[in-house]
């Protein structure tokens, strides 16, 4: 992505992207979005766009790595998240089931990292804590908000990960905001705007003429039939 599009799909809120994409890649209308709620820890935040890191975690139990293994897999998960395209969005899966949540990766130290190797933000179905301290602009959307890190580490990164119904790919192109998240397959990502736009004309015809007095089922089909002719 140039600078021109990221700046193109970040003037659009999430379910403005998800109306476009049911346009430009029709088959899409059914997945790849987040279906289940998260909670957006900042929705004055305007709307975040990157590539996707992926990463899977625990931390109801310790990890079975110790001493240097532990700092070894720790480096190689901060040097991937360096090492790709940015701008970037971290999403990561929890892997405790029932005990998802249990200690969260996310705070004022992680945030900083994160934002400082060129991340957005993050989307998770984790916990994220440190609310009042995280970095300034970083966004997170988590599966719940929880006061400990627990023993919380990463399994592994760089593969296929679900989150809240969401099935993300390394370097996939992310769009997220208070709604959710949503991926852009990277092949229709340069027309999202102007479907969006078209999209956005169309509904204009139909609001302006519910917005005036007198309005009926007559005038509403009227402008139905208007907003059909707009391409």
């Amino acid at each position: 992505m140039d600078d021109q599009l990221i700046h193109a799909l970040t003037a659009l809120d999430t379910p403005t992207v998800c109306n476009a994409l049911e346009v430009v890649a029709p088959k899409r209308r059914g997945y790849g979005f987040t279906v289940q709620p998260l909670v957006c820890t900042r929705p004055e935040l305007p709307p975040i766009v990157g590539y996707a890191r992926t990463a899977t975690i625990r931390a109801a139990h310790p990890s079975h790595l110790q001493g240097a293994e532990a700092r070894a897999l720790s480096d190689a998960y901060y040097a991937y998240i360096d090492a790709g395209a940015k701008p970037s969005i971290v999403v990561i899966q929890d892997l405790d089931g029932t005990q998802r949540g249990y200690g969260s990766f996310w705070g004022e130290v992680n945030s900083n990292i994160h934002k400082g190797l060129g991340c957005q933000g993050v989307i998770t179905d984790g916990s994220v804590r440190d609310i009042p301290d995280i970095a300034d602009g970083f966004q997170m959307l988590a599966d719940r908000i929880g006061p400990s890190h627990a023993y919380v580490h990463v399994v592994d990164f760089a593969r296929p990960v679900t989150v809240a119904g969401m099935r993300v790919c390394d370097g996939d192109i992310i769009h997220a905001d208070q709604h959710g998240a949503v991926v852009i397959p990277a092949d229709v990502a340069e027309g999202v705007a102007d479907a969006a736009a078209q999209i956005a004309r169309r509904e204009a015809v139909i609001i302006r003429a519910a917005q005036q007095p007198g309005f009926d089922i007559d005038a509403l089909r009227r402008a139905q039939g208007d907003a059909a002719e707009i391409h």
